[in-house]
């Protein structure tokens, strides 16, 4: 996949103050299929409350801080994400982004998160996952190369889901109106930098704090984790996914940990894992159901586009994937992407082709092909195995995603029409209204191509220069007249200016 965004440099005072939200302290709809087949939307994203009857009872940690609304958390976790986005590298990957959607929309409901998730991923071998208030949930490529099946990677989404539904974030800052202690902002600041993958400096910034407020602070996160362990085992058995899967990932980022040594993986400086709360997770994990036994191809899959994006020979990626004795149809997929990657696409397509015969339920194969053909300079082709897939699955963003690709080649005005139907579908997806301002340009439509680069640089964070493109954008409607169009980004700039206020007071 290209990328199409990129880091920038600029660090608003707002990561300051948000960074509690990257703590793991806040980081992920019907089933839907283990495969990543069927969209997120399809199978629904909001999620309902968890039926009762759970297998133990959390602890009464106190009532939630009346200042901080669900409202609250949800301006502040969309404000936090735009200026997470303009200094981190995003992973653009429309296949591995809805296989870590389908993933979740298996565990929410049984999470009782109550708010429409956003994923993002990021471009970092570091492992490393969060969630934010609102409803954010990021990935780390580095994180599949750590979870070598599908139950342990969904246990880390599961437990970063148990911090949003019992919303810590809102709890913490209570917390920290009660112990009124001056050293908060120091504290944050560390999180934010751990977080975005700066992990050393986060860590001496986090030590630098005072030891009274560090030692109440590590107390009451270990409730939050333990309790967020109980969540999250409760959601995977109930998903379907084996808890044992838990207390096997905790011991090996232990182990990655004493491997590491002075450098632990980004993970654990916000979540510590240790003896007793590998024990306390085990315990309960004893206590729930395993589920048989299930295919973790699509796992595997996935697992191999992000070992090739973060090795630095493609050989590494292949002989990593090995060690853990994946599915061999994984490691011919893995093979028909380094054939891919080397131009060699007729010997990809001929053995995607072959795979998806073999696995007709996963659409991440014929997906891959079309992509693939579209690298190829092949559109028509692209085009052809995209709708292919649409007519089967319909909302299937990857083949969305290149029926878009090709058609902005060939037909840009059917491409605009596909677009601005992606862009009601993914509102908070900049890549989405990338494409939407080229196909605009491309098919005269000069206005709208504005309008939606605004959109894609204030999801960026770049918020004034997305005003700045709207007041252009202005201008541009009313000299042709287009009064309509003129109000519509009047009212944008509005919502705009309401963005940045967000982005400026968190």
């Amino acid at each position: 996949m290209n990328k199409r965004l990129h880091a920038r440099a600029s660090r608003g005072v707002l990561l300051g103050t948000l960074a509690v939200a990257a703590l793991g302290l806040g980081g992920a709809p019907a089933m839907a299929q283990q495969t990543g087949m069927e969209s997120p939307q399809r199978a629904g994203i909001e999620s309902p409350q968890p039926s009762g009857g759970g297998s133990y009872q959390l602890p009464d940690m106190g009532s939630t801080s009346a200042t901080v609304t669900t409202s609250d958390e949800h301006r502040l976790g969309r404000a936090w994400l735009r200026q997470f986005r303009a200094q981190t590298d995003p992973w653009q990957d429309p296949i591995a982004q809805t296989y870590v959607r389908s993933i979740l929309a298996r565990l929410v409901p049984y999470s009782g998160v109550d708010d429409q998730l956003v994923v993002t991923l990021i471009d970092s071998r570091l492992l490393n996952a969060f969630a934010v208030p609102g409803g954010i949930v990021g990935v780390n490529a580095g994180l599949f190369a750590s979870a070598p099946d599908e139950d342990e990677f969904a246990s880390v989404l599961a437990h970063e889901l148990g911090h949003l539904a019992q919303r810590h974030y809102a709890r913490r800052m209570a917390r920290i109106e009660q112990t009124q202690l001056p050293t908060m902002a120091a504290m944050l600041a560390g999180m934010i930098i751990a977080a975005g993958g700066g992990g050393g400096a986060g860590l001496a910034t986090m030590v630098g704090s005072t030891a009274a407020f560090a030692q109440d602070q590590l107390a009451y996160s270990r409730r939050f984790e333990q309790e967020a362990d109980r969540v999250g085992l409760n959601a995977m058995a109930k998903a379907g996914f084996d808890p044992q899967a838990m207390p096997k990932m905790f011991r090996s980022l232990q182990k990655l940990a004493t491997l590491q040594g002075g450098n632990p993986p980004e993970f654990l400086l916000t979540h510590p894992v240790t003896e007793s709360r590998i024990s306390d997770t085990q315990a309960r994990a004893d206590q729930l159901p395993s589920p048989p036994t299930h295919d973790d191809t699509a796992y595997a899959m996935i697992r191999a586009r992000a070992l090739l994006l973060n090795q630095d020979t493609p050989s590494q990626a292949l002989t990593e994937l090995e060690q853990d004795h994946p599915p061999e149809a994984a490691v011919r997929y893995l093979q028909a992407l380094l054939a891919a990657r080397q131009a060699h696409y007729s010997e990809a397509l001929a053995t995607l082709d072959a795979l998806a015969k073999t696995h007709p339920d996963l659409s991440m194969i014929p997906a891959t092909a079309a992509q693939i053909a579209f690298d190829a300079d092949d559109r028509p082709g692209a085009l052809e195995r995209a709708r292919r897939i649409l007519r089967l699955s319909p909302g299937y963003f990857p083949a969305q995603w290149v029926e878009a690709e090709a058609l902005l080649q060939m037909q840009p005005g059917q491409a605009f029409d596909v677009l601005r139907g992606m862009s009601e579908q993914y509102p908070e997806d900049p890549n989405v209204f990338g494409l939407l301002a080229e196909a605009a340009g491309r098919s005269g439509r000069e206005v709208w191509g504005q309008l939606a680069r605004a959109e894609q640089l204030q999801l960026e964070g770049q918020i004034d220069t997305a005003i700045r493109q709207l007041d252009s954008a202005s201008k541009s409607a009313k000299r042709s007249g287009d009064y309509a169009m003129a109000s519509r980004i009047a009212q944008r700039r509005q919502d705009f200016l309401d963005y940045r206020e967000a982005m400026q007071n968190f």
